[in-house]
């Protein structure tokens, strides 16, 4: 994720801070002291932020360990205003594992709560009040009430909060994954509806929310319909096979001509033999034009470090696998050879032309 920077790595897994939070950081100490509160107060608003955020790396680290058990790997955590965000490398297969997921992090946030209140029960020897009001609970009592509140929040049934990923995973014991989460953004949709209705006359926030979570729905259903239109599809039936190819040791003048002959901006380089060696993309090809000319070589541009797909290998595997790699492109190898290219733009188009077939005739 651009403008994000680590800032450590817990068990195994990077931590990033987005460049944002410094914003928000900074926005809280300006607000606090522009109010009159004084240094100590601006400063005890952020701290309090800071421990927020404490918990919500808990809180997504709750879901990367527990998919952690299930064979997926978490490529990072991402600290935002708005939240955490942990990118599993994939979403579980089996809706029970997928639940589990789901409701870790939440977990995280119930222990945490339950341990601070009782920690207050006994220092205080009274219940504790829990309220988010400064004036009516100290920093503890609002962290307690802060962790509540975050799990009650994220269990609403609603993409992209992990109620709506539980609801989803309960749905598809019985029905199919992508009829249960259509069912499950139906209903985050509905309920974004009800904020946003709400937050018209209420709380302006509730209309940020409905918005928030509308997108999400709308996100996952589509990934949902993506993912089944891709199933049990060969990478050949969909792969570009008109392509064209740049010799290794090259000038970067050929590439150019190759970009102005058509609209293919990625290219696989070859050897002397016909064998794959490198990538050149465009972004790499804009780059090295601007340092080093025309004459440049497309052995010093391209990147050596690129993943292919056999074009045998199901679509639906390596349309994820392209989604996470950090090339635009996967060239589509048969016995050694490449054949095809595959991209998330023709990977689109497939799905597009499928859709607009008639069942019966759909190939």
């Amino acid at each position: 994720m651009s403008w994000a920077w680590r800032i450590a790595t817990i068990a195994g897994i990077p931590i990033n801070i987005h460049g944002t939070f410094a914003v928000l950081i900074i926005f809280l100490l300006v607000s606090g002291l522009a109010a009159g509160r004084g240094i100590a107060s601006a400063v005890s608003s952020v701290l309090f932020i800071l421990a927020i955020f404490v918990t919500i790396i808990l809180h997504e680290l709750g879901h990367a360990l527990t998919a952690r058990r299930f064979g997926i790997k978490t490529r990072d955590i991402t600290l935002l205003p708005i939240g955490g965000l942990a990118r599993l490398e994939r979403m579980p297969d089996v809706p029970r594992q997928e639940l589990w997921v789901a409701l870790a992090g939440p977990a995280v946030n119930v222990v945490i709560a339950v341990g601070c209140y009782v920690l207050l029960l006994v220092a205080t020897g009274i219940a504790p009040v829990l309220t988010l009001d400064p004036s009516a609970a100290g920093f503890l009592g609002r962290f307690t009430a802060v962790n509540f509140a975050l799990a009650i929040f994220n269990m609403v049934p609603a993409f992209p909060m992990d109620g709506g990923r539980a609801l989803r995973a309960v749905l598809a014991e019985r029905l199919d994954y992508t009829r249960a989460t259509e069912i499950a953004a139906s209903i985050g949709q509905g309920l974004a509806l009800v904020f946003g209705l709400v937050g018209l006359f209420a709380n302006p926030i509730l209309v940020f929310i409905a918005l928030f979570v509308w997108m999400g729905a709308s996100s996952e259903a589509t990934a949902a319909g993506m993912r089944a239109a891709l199933t049990g599809i060969p990478v050949s039936r969909a792969m570009v096979t008109d392509y064209r190819t740049v010799p290794a040791g090259s000038r970067l003048r050929q590439a150019v001509e190759l970009v102005l002959m058509g609209d293919q901006r990625d290219f696989p380089v070859v050897d002397y033999a016909g064998e794959i060696v490198g990538i050149l993309t465009r972004d790499q090809l804009m780059s090295a034009l601007s340092q080093q000319g025309p004459a440049g070589m497309v052995d010093e541009a391209m990147t050596t470090a690129f993943e292919t797909v056999d074009a045998r290998e199901m679509l639906d595997g390596a349309y994820l696998r392209l989604q996470q790699s950090s090339s635009p492109v996967l060239p589509v190898m048969d016995e050694g050879r490449v054949v095809g290219l595959l991209t998330a733009e023709n990977v689109a188009e497939y799905v597009m032309i499928r859709g607009a077939l008639a069942p019966g005739r759909r190939g």
